[in-house]
C-alpha cells in the first residue's frame, strides 16, 4: 500500500541521516491525526456549535508539543479558565469604548508574548494568544451568544486534553524524548519580541473588527500563528510555509469534495478521507520538526474547512478558495507591519536585537 509505505518509519544506515519518520515520529503522527479526527467526529455527532474549536485544539495540543505531562495540561487548562474571565470582562465592560478596549487587548496580548519570549510558559502564552484572538473577535458581534461561545471553548479544551491523554495511551513513544536546549535571552530581545507580537496581534484584531471579517477565521489564525516564531526573520519563513500549507490544505479539501460529490452524507466515507488528509499533513509536520509550518498549516486548514463548512447545504469549494485568498492578503499585511516594527524597535536601545538574534 502506497500510504503505508509513506508512513512507515525509516531505519537509516549508520552513515546516513534519517530521511523519514522515526518510531517516535510515527507515534506522534498517529496521535495528531487520530486526535484531530476524534475531535471532529465528536463535534459532528453531538452537533455542537463552533466545530473549529473541537477540530483544531487537539491538533494544537498534540502537534505543538511532543510530550504530555502535568505542566503541559495545567498550562492548557489554566489558559482556558483565564480566557473566560478576560473575554467576559473585556467584552462585557469595554465593548462600548473601542479605544480603551483596544489598549486592554494590547496589554493582554503583550503579556502573553512576554511569557512566550521567556520560554517556560510558551504553550500557555501561545494558546492564549490564538484562543483570545478568536474569542474576542467573535464575541464582539451582537449576533453571537457569548455564553455559548465561551462554553464551547471550555468544552473543546477539556475534550482536547482527554483526547490527548487517550492518544498517548494508544500510541506512546517508544523512546524517551530529550528536552529542548534551554537558552537565556537578553532583556532587549525579550522586549523586542514582546512588543513585536503584542502590537501585531492587536492590529490584526483591530483590522478584522474594522472590516467586519467574521468569516475569515483561517486568515485570522494565520496572522497569529506566524507570530509564534517571535521575530520578523522567522515570521517571513513561517508565513511562506503557512501559505503553502494552506494552499495544499485547500486543494486537498477540494479534491475530497470531488470524491465525495453527493455522498457527503456518508459519514464513514467523510471520516476516512479526513483521516487520510490529516495523516499526510501530520507526517509533513513531524518531518519539519514541529512548529507552524506546511504540515501544521495544512492540518488546521482541513480542520477549519471540515469543522465549519461541511454539511449538506454547504460547499467546500467556495470556502476553500475564499480562505486561501483572504489568508494570503492577511499574511502580506502582517509581514509588512512586522517589517516596520522590526526597524522601529531596533532604533531604540532597550528593544534593539543583539547581532546574533538577527
Amino acid at each position: 500500500m502506497a500510504i503505508l509505505r509513506l508512513l512507515k518509519p525509516s531505519r537509516p544506515a549508520a552513515d546516513k541521516h534519517p530521511v523519514g519518520l522515526t518510531e517516535n515520529g510515527l507515534r506522534q503522527c498517529l496521535r495528531v491525526a487520530g486526535g484531530g479526527l476524534l475531535g471532529f467526529v465528536v463535534s459532528q455527532l453531538m452537533d455542537w456549535n463552533y466545530g473549529v474549536f473541537f477540530t483544531v485544539f487537539p491538533m494544537f495540543l498534540l502537534g505543538m508539543v511532543p510530550i504530555l505531562n502535568g505542566h503541559i495540561v495545567r498550562q492548557f487548562l489554566g489558559n482556558v479558565s483565564i480566557n473566560v474571565i478576560e473575554v467576559s470582562l473585556v467584552v462585557g465592560l469595554l465593548k462600548h469604548m473601542p479605544v480603551v478596549m483596544t489598549l486592554v487587548v494590547l496589554a493582554i496580548f503583550s503579556f502573553r508574548f512576554y511569557l512566550m519570549a521567556k520560554g517556560p510558559l510558551f504553550l500557555f502564552g501561545a494558546n492564549g494568544v490564538l484562543t483570545l484572538s478568536i474569542l474576542l473577535h467573535f464575541a464582539s458581534y451582537p449576533s453571537v451568544d457569548l455564553s455559548d461561545l465561551l462554553a464551547s471553548n471550555m468544552v473543546a479544551s477539556g475534550l482536547a486534553v482527554f483526547i490527548a491523554m487517550l492518544m498517548y495511551t494508544l500510541f506512546p513513544d517508544v523512546e524517551p524524548r530529550q528536552p529542548p536546549p534551554k537558552g537565556l535571552k537578553p532583556a532587549e530581545q525579550i522586549r523586542h519580541e514582546t512588543l513585536m507580537g503584542g502590537i501585531t496581534a492587536t492590529l490584526s484584531f483591530v483590522m478584522f473588527q474594522v472590516f467586519d471579517l467574521q468569516g475569515s477565521l483561517s486568515a485570522q489564525m494565520a496572522t497569529i500563528l506566524v507570530l509564534f516564531s517571535l521575530g520578523y526573520g522567522g515570521a517571513k519563513v513561517s508565513a511562506g510555509k503557512r501559505a503553502v500549507g494552506t494552499l495544499l490544505g485547500c486543494n486537498l479539501a477540494l479534491a475530497m469534495q470531488l470524491v465525495l460529490y453527493t455522498q457527503s452524507h456518508h459519514f464513514m466515507l467523510v471520516i476516512l478521507l479526513y483521516w487520510l488528509g490529516l495523516m499526510l499533513f501530520a507526517r509533513e509536520h513531524i518531518l519539519e520538526g514541529g512548529g507552524s509550518g506546511i504540515g501544521f498549516g495544512g492540518m488546521t486548514t482541513l480542520g477549519i474547512l471540515f469543522g465549519q463548512s461541511l454539511g449538506p447545504e454547504q460547499d467546500l469549494v467556495y470556502s476553500a478558495l475564499y480562505r486561501f485568498s483572504s489568508m494570503s492578503v492577511a499574511l502580506l499585511g502582517t509581514l509588512l507591519v512586522m517589517a516596520c516594527l522590526h526597524v522601529a524597535l531596533n532604533c531604540w536601545a532597550p528593544t534593539r536585537l543583539p547581532d546574533t538574534a538577527g
